[in-house]
């Protein structure tokens, strides 16, 4: 099997990217996004699906958060599609809930490559994690959903500290992705015969 692992560079006016990644590693890697927080939450996405991911970015964060976690989640999509190639063999379809202390989230995903999400978190529309605009984890999901050809259904079960909320979606879309990447055949998952 080929070693699925892809890199991106990507430069805008408002960034600068460097982002690796290997499917089959085991969590390791540097994530400096710039950003605190999602520095965090991308700590916990390699952790619980098992990518090897690095991550540098340098944005203007002066302004705020939202092009750095925007950016990376767009290079972070790119990378992804890449990696998988054409998905043969892979699980493609994966569902998780996890508590994390007084929440529960639940998100199903479909490497279906048609980009799509459904965010059900009303808790994180708004408010900060410290200077982090909750907002934009959505943001980032949206993005990364749609560069990244992943069908995503994120739904918080059981709200309460809004740091947990968001750490129990990442964890629970590590898992997922974790699964559903896993080579178990040697067919193309779909009827059609073909993933795109």
């Amino acid at each position: 099997m080929r070693r699925r692992e892809a890199e991106t560079k990507r430069r805008t006016n408002e960034t600068e990217i460097f982002l690796s990644l290997d499917l089959d590693g085991e969590g390791a890697g540097a994530v400096d996004s710039g950003v605190g927080f999602l520095n965090h939450m991308l700590d916990l996405f390699k952790t619980h699906s098992g990518i090897n991911l690095s991550v540098v970015c340098r944005g203007d964060t002066e302004v705020d958060a939202h092009h750095s976690t925007e950016d990376v989640a767009i290079a972070l999509g790119e990378t992804f599609r890449e990696a998988l190639g054409d998905r043969k063999g892979i699980e493609r379809f994966a569902d998780c809930v996890v508590p994390m202390d007084e929440t529960a989230a639940l998100v199903a995903v479909d490497l279906s490559g048609r980009g799509y999400l459904s965010f059900d978190c009303p808790d994180l529309a708004n408010g900060k994690c410290g200077t982090f605009d909750l907002e934009l984890v959505e943001e980032f999901l949206r993005a990364f959903c749609y560069r990244g050809g992943v069908n995503a259904y994120v739904k918080m079960l059981k709200g309460g500290n809004r740091h947990h909320e968001a750490e129990a979606v990442f964890k629970a879309l590590g898992r997922c992705i974790k699964k559903a990447v896993a080579v178990t055949s040697d067919k193309i998952p779909s009827s059609k015969g073909v993933l795109e």
